[in-house]
């Protein structure tokens, strides 16, 4: 996972890439899983603690948005990906999943997923996770294998899963000014919701990463919507 800060808007990669979400979802790994469920089990009173300690301040939020990207608005040479024909059993594999332009590649990587559009796989996704690699789905994942959904998947660190997220004063810009009232209408209007995580380490306190469905162009992260906000207001 490359990491890219927020203070980088303007170079070849844009800066929300480092806020990524993990998508980590090994479904034949049912002893792990189920671990997990037993430690987070035994553990759920500090994760409420830790929840609530987050939440009672609802102001000085920093909020950022992810994205699928498509194949057909990207270029650069063609590029083979090995990985997984599914994610079932898939542990970074060697399979030939295709080719396809470098940008995609790389934005698929760093967002997740990447939707397809040529070839024998296109309408499928290319998704990635820092733990398993490249593999093909029928849609973007989140955390725990569910699909994505605009304008309601969304990661916080120390919020608890499932826990309802409202905007309510989308702040400024991190470069300064307001941001356009069409996207402070837009993301104030989604139905949030803690069904994300983010990879560890990358997210920190008061940081919400709310996902806003697939890129519209060629020039999306160049557009009002991919943004960055700061000292915004959330009622949890």
């Amino acid at each position: 996972m490359y990491l890219k800060c927020s203070s980088d808007r303007g170079n070849s990669l844009p800066p929300t890439y480092a806020w990524r979400v993990i998508r980590s979802w090994k479904l034949s790994h049912t002893l792990w899983r189920w671990t997990t469920v037993i430690v987070v089990s035994t553990t759920l009173v500090a994760a409420d603690s830790v929840g609530n300690d987050v939440m009672e301040g609802s102001s000085g939020w920093r909020v950022t948005v992810y994205y699928t990207p498509v194949e057909s608005f990207h270029g650069g040479a063609r590029q083979v990906v090995r990985g997984c024909p599914r994610l079932e059993g898939c542990d970074n594999g060697d399979a030939e999943l295709g080719q396809y332009p470098s940008s995609f590649v790389a934005a698929a990587r760093e967002e997740g997923s990447g939707r397809i559009t040529t070839g024998p796989y296109a309408s499928q996704y290319l998704n990635w996770s820092y733990d398993i690699g490249y593999w093909l789905d029928t849609a973007p994942r989140d955390s725990i294998g569910r699909e994505l959904e605009p304008f309601r998947s969304a990661a916080a660190d120390g919020v608890p899963m499932g826990s309802q997220v409202r905007l309510i004063d989308c702040g400024t810009l991190e470069e300064g000014g307001k941001p356009e009232d069409a996207v402070c209408r837009r993301l104030k209007a989604g139905s949030w919701e803690i069904r994300d995580e983010f990879t560890p380490g990358l997210g920190g306190a008061k940081h919400l990463d709310m996902y806003v469905g697939e890129e519209t162009d060629a020039g999306f992260t160049e557009s009002s919507l991919y943004t960055t906000l700061v000292m915004t207001h959330l009622e949890f």
